[in-house]
């Protein structure tokens, strides 16, 4: 294949699916779910669609199958494409998952299966991390091609783990289990169950998050001034974070919740 094939596809990467605030995002390439450059030109454009569907408040990316969440970057390609397609693949995917990063809305990682690689840095960009209870292993081996981690792993997990224990993991090139990833803080929480037992609550968890049980105008706000904030000195996220509080105070969330809370009764949001 030529680096023309690997820029087009009539193929569905990326399954899109909303319903009840939730916009799912499916990886779909089967046996693992590796990406090519139009797998993630599908999630950009996925994660676009969330963002300006006024319905949509969560965002929950999952693996299609048991098996894998993702395997990371599609290894054929890679040996097939030349060196100026493969840099501008990477740019591309690291804009995509800032993207997905810097959307208002709270996304979700399911991590039904093996997350390596790149699978692993698609999940990093996410806000929080559900792995299922012995589905699969977790890490970034790119060092054992000769490569590094190119899709922000390098960035990501040193914010996450420090940068001793990002070094050491990502040097070694070892994988783990789900328990060792919760342990280092990669993995906010192991669910048990069955893969449909496990994907209700997954589904359960991310209800929580939608109007009316929650302000989602204000989680996505919180997490704006947390991403954008911690790039920037204290006082400038200092001031960001004023700015989005101002905007809250505007809200009509804020006004129910306020008078929720002088009324002695559950709050019932609305999302705007």
């Amino acid at each position: 294949m030529t680096a023309n094939d690997w820029s087009r596809t009539d193929r569905t990467l990326v399954r899109y699916e909303a319903q009840d605030g939730i916009a799912v995002l499916t990886l779909e390439d089967p046996p693992a779910n590796g990406y090519s450059y139009p797998m993630m030109r599908q999630i950009d454009d996925a994660v676009l669609r969330a963002r300006f569907e006024d319905a949509v408040h969560v965002i929950v990316i999952r693996g299609a199958g048991d098996k894998f969440f993702c395997a990371g970057a599609n290894i054929q390609m890679l040996t097939e494409v030349t060196p100026t397609f493969k840099y501008f693949f990477c740019l591309h995917a690291n804009e995509t998952m800032l993207r997905l990063e810097q959307t208002p809305k709270l996304v979700i990682a399911a991590i039904n299966g093996h997350c390596v690689g790149g699978g692993l840095e698609i999940a990093l960009a996410a806000d929080i991390r559900i792995a299922r209870r012995g589905a699969g292993k977790i890490g970034l081996p790119e060092v054992n091609l000769g490569v590094l981690p190119g899709t922000g792993g390098t960035q990501r997990l040193a914010r996450v783990v420090g940068k001793s224990r990002a070094i050491r993991l990502m040097a070694t090139g070892e994988t783990f289990s789900f328990e060792e990833a919760e342990k280092l803080g990669i993995v906010d929480e192991i669910r048990d169950g069955s893969p449909e037992e496990w994907w209700a609550s997954i589904l359960d968890y991310a209800r929580t998050f939608v109007p009316p049980h929650r302000a989602a105008l204000a989680v996505g706000l919180i997490k704006r001034a947390v991403v954008t904030g911690l790039e920037v000195p204290l006082e400038s996220g200092l001031a960001l974070e004023r700015e989005l509080q101002q905007r809250l105070f505007k809200s009509e969330d804020a006004k129910e919740g306020l008078a929720a809370f002088l009324e002695k009764r559950p709050a019932k949001f609305k999302g705007e």
